[in-house]
């Protein structure tokens, strides 16, 4: 535990590389098309919970294993995002399941320590190309769908097509970071 708080609170933040292949908007809501890098990340799946329910499952897991709970016993340091898997139903709600997606810094894809939890998977994941857009504050379930929905607005009329059966949630910064916080809502490219 002494571990996750401190890669937390001082350990490095490395960002999960992207390029941006356009902009666009319409009306309020701004948007990026991005080409994310693939990689090795640690997943954890949570069933069966509502959203907020299942991440305050997941999250620990994940930021224990990121500060040392491996084989390795090492602190790796922060990727951002932290991305998190949905699954909308037909009228929007979500699914009683996500999947929590950690990028393993760089320095740790060629080998990544194994996690000693075993809910924690390591797996390997392709590059995606997603339509991103952002928003402010401690996010929840409610603001998710929100964003997703505005973005889905914004992209009517456009030749973009995305996957209706997931989407990706994420978030950049630490829990004890009161302002200034970041979150986006990923559509993925078809």
């Amino acid at each position: 535990m002494l571990g996750m708080i401190r890669n937390s609170l001082f350990g490095s933040v490395e960002t999960w590389p992207w390029q941006v292949l356009s902009t666009g908007g319409k009306e309020e809501v701004s948007y990026e098309e991005r080409a994310c890098e693939g990689g090795k990340f640690a997943t954890v799946e949570v069933t069966d919970k509502p959203v907020d329910e299942a991440l305050r499952e997941a999250m620990p897991k994940i930021m224990k294993y990121v500060g040392g709970t491996n084989d390795k016993g090492i602190g790796m340091g922060m990727t951002v995002p932290i991305s998190f898997a949905v699954f909308p139903n037909e009228d929007g709600s979500l699914q009683k399941k996500l999947k929590v997606w950690f990028r393993i810094p760089n320095q740790f894809q060629s080998s990544p320590p194994v996690p000693s939890d075993e809910s924690v998977k390591i797996e390997d994941r392709e590059g995606i190309t997603v339509y991103s857009t952002q928003f402010g504050g401690y996010a929840k379930e409610a603001d998710y769908i929100a964003h997703a929905t505005q973005l889905r607005t914004a992209l009517e009329g456009t030749p973009a097509t995305y996957q209706g059966d997931v989407y990706y949630c994420t978030g950049y910064d630490p829990p004890m970071k009161p302002y200034g916080r970041r979150n986006e809502v990923w559509l993925v490219k078809t």
